[in-house]
């Protein structure tokens, strides 16, 4: 049993959906490099330039999301769309596991999307699929209050930031100092 569990037994346990889109991302990235490493190994040569023309610098076309894209990113998506039937579909993929997130209202929507989604992504997103049914109550678990670990995630990296702009300090309570005044919470010296 884990120290959270036994601490706060009553506790939603929820997966950050920015994590398990990542993966998914993750998973999409490393398609599109395998693809560029058969355009490569092509051996006609104009076939090989097209393809590889294409999927070049389009890492972030893929994976950002298609809504956010400007002009030329949606171009090159474009682009590597059509000369890749497989990252067609993975990005549509990805673009339908994102919308899940942002527009299903409900716990019970949630669970049916997303074993849709299971069931039609399964040759598509292996690694993704094994996560997502290992977290699957964590992953359903977000819509009951749509929470995520962002704003413990910005606190923890700040708190990196701080500790490396001091160098190391030569002991905790200038730390906690630094740390408390970043916030500007009262500090009470013990």
């Amino acid at each position: 049993m884990s120290l959270v569990e036994e601490l706060m037994p009553n506790a939603n346990v929820t997966a950050d959906r920015f994590h398990v889109m990542k993966q998914v991302n993750d998973e999409l990235d490393t398609m599109r490099k395998t693809e560029k490493k058969l355009a490569a190994a092509l051996d006609d040569k104009s076939e090989k330039e097209r393809i590889l023309g294409a999927l070049n610098k389009s890492k972030y076309a893929l994976i950002k999301n298609e809504y956010s894209l400007n002009e030329k990113q949606k171009s090159k998506l474009k682009s590597v769309l059509d000369v890749s039937p497989t990252l067609a579909k993975m990005h549509a993929f990805k673009e339908q596991f994102r919308d899940i997130f942002e527009t299903t209202e409900s716990w019970g929507d949630s669970i049916i999307r997303l074993l849709d989604w299971k069931h039609d992504a399964r040759s598509y997103f292996p690694k993704s699929l094994g996560t997502i049914v290992r977290l699957f109550g964590e992953i359903v678990g977000y819509f009951d209050g749509r929470t995520t670990s962002g704003t413990v995630e910005g606190i923890n990296n700040k708190l990196k930031l701080i500790k490396r702009l001091g160098y190391g300090f030569r002991n905790f309570s200038n730390f906690r100092l630094r740390s408390l005044l970043n916030w500007h919470f009262t500090i009470n010296s013990p």
